[in-house]
């Protein structure tokens, strides 16, 4: 383990789980990095932007859906609206915020004139007042809200922008191509978490904005819920210390990065968002961090080497990258070793840590392999799938999994995997299983 931190600085360290070991010709490489920080100050985007006792500088856009099916039921508008003025008072004083309101265009609710508003009492009581005269009606493309977004955050000098969407329904009046377009420009310019509401809205749509954007996505099917639900996210949002951290990754001569996956408290796949760092090393993206706690699996393939041989199979580190091309490192970092051996007690044995995790990534993808094998009606592959998940997630303790997964299969038993497909399952049930799928539980250590 490595811990290093200047004083008045965030504190990051970095633990690597692994079974070095290696049979001769063996040249896979696994580890799990877990990073973690605790707070201490500020972190800001060049040098001596470190203000002991001070948060950081944050921007906010609250990105909220005004479609017309907003209306249905009538309600919903109301609580998307409460839900919002909720996340306006959760704003530390200071903060750079705006609201938008999205259809098939985006609005500057609050404040407009293509800038933001200062948290404080008075522009927090305007923009409830704003708010109140929202009212839906019009199509939905998110990408403009994200543009929008954009521009409106670019334009504070803020260390963190975040972004908060809600939507209710699917993104029909832009292209996918368009939406893609729209992430692409917007990623690593701000984070966003993405909420839908109802049941009448693409998983997979919400899921993927808030996985380009390296935010967090949810379902509130009762939109009761909303406020609740906002004030949870804005209050996350303040707590933000850091912003633009990534795993950097070098590795020497004649090995190969095979992928890069944070693996709690969420399933995400970093190995395509890599960007160059040098001779050998890359940064991979983790977006804006807290007092937490983040465990990713890396996997490198070595060269074979003779038994007896060991070598440094990569070197992790955390690095704030700068706009001038260069990077901030935090301090910590830990070391991934390769080992040949003829001890085929010690080169066969398997991390518990790579194991619980290799089930944990297994899991999600069985879960949403199973739900589009039910939805388009292969019963006997969604069963096996299905099956399997309840298999994974009985044997790591996710159980938050394993209840979602009761509501569409009867588990007659969860050990051996075997289950039977409900014939009826709420429309909510489902995807709520299919957006949670890729939440994991800690290994215990």
């Amino acid at each position: 383990m490595a811990n290093f931190a200047k004083p008045d600085a965030p504190r990051f360290s970095v633990d690597v789980y692994q079974n070095e070991y290696l049979p001769e010709g063996g040249r896979e490489v696994n580890a799990i990095v877990t990073v973690t920080a605790t707070g201490g100050g500020t972190i800001g985007k060049g040098p001596g932007t470190a203000v002991p006792g001070r948060r950081p500088s944050a921007a906010v856009a609250v990105m909220v859906d005004c479609s017309g099916s907003m209306d249905y039921p009538p309600t919903k508008m109301r609580h998307a609206r409460d839900a919002t003025a909720a996340a306006v008072d959760t704003l530390r004083d200071g903060t750079h915020f705006a609201v938008i309101g999205g259809t098939h265009v985006a609005i500057e609710v609050y404040p407009g004139g293509g800038r933001l508003a200062v948290a404080g009492p008075d522009t927090r009581e305007e923009a409830k007042r704003a708010l109140r005269r929202l009212s839906a009606g019009g199509g939905t493309a998110i990408g403009t809200w994200l543009r929008l977004a954009d521009r409106l955050l670019a334009s504070a000098d803020a260390t963190l922008r975040h972004g908060i969407l809600l939507t209710d329904g699917r993104n029909e009046h832009e292209s996918p191509d368009d939406l893609r377009a729209a992430l692409d420009a917007c990623a690593g310019r701000f984070t966003c978490d993405a909420r839908g509401v109802g049941t009448d809205w693409e998983v997979k749509e919400v899921t993927g904005i808030a996985s380009a954007l390296l935010g967090t996505a949810d379902i509130v099917a009762d939109p009761a819920g909303l406020a609740a639900d906002f004030t949870r996210m804005m209050e996350t949002a303040m707590d933000k210390e850091v912003a633009d951290v990534a795993l950097r990754v070098w590795t020497p001569v004649g090995t190969a990065i095979r992928f890069v996956k944070q693996v709690a408290p969420t399933v995400a796949d970093l190995t395509g968002r890599r960007a160059e760092a040098g001779p050998r090393a890359g940064d991979y993206p983790t977006g804006s961090w807290g007092d937490e706690s983040r465990d990713y699996h890396l996997c490198v393939e070595v060269p074979p080497a003779g038994l007896g041989r060991e070598m440094l199979a990569a070197r992790v580190s955390l690095v704030v990258p700068q706009p001038d091309g260069t990077a901030q490192n935090l301090g910590a970092q830990g070391l991934v070793r390769a080992v040949w051996t003829d001890d085929m007690t010690a080169s066969t044995a398997i991390s518990p840590q790579v194991a619980h995790y290799t089930g944990q990534a297994e899991l999600a993808q069985v879960i949403k392999q199973g739900l589009d094998l039910r939805k388009v009606g292969d019963f006997d592959g969604a069963t096996a799938k299905l099956g399997r998940a309840v298999q994974l997630a009985s044997a790591s303790g996710n159980a938050d999994t394993a209840k979602l997964l009761a509501k569409v299969v009867d588990v007659v038993d969860a050990a051996t995997g075997t289950v039977r497909l409900k014939t009826r399952v709420a429309e909510a049930d489902e995807m709520t299983l299919e957006t949670r799928s890729t939440k994991t539980v800690r290994v215990k250590k």
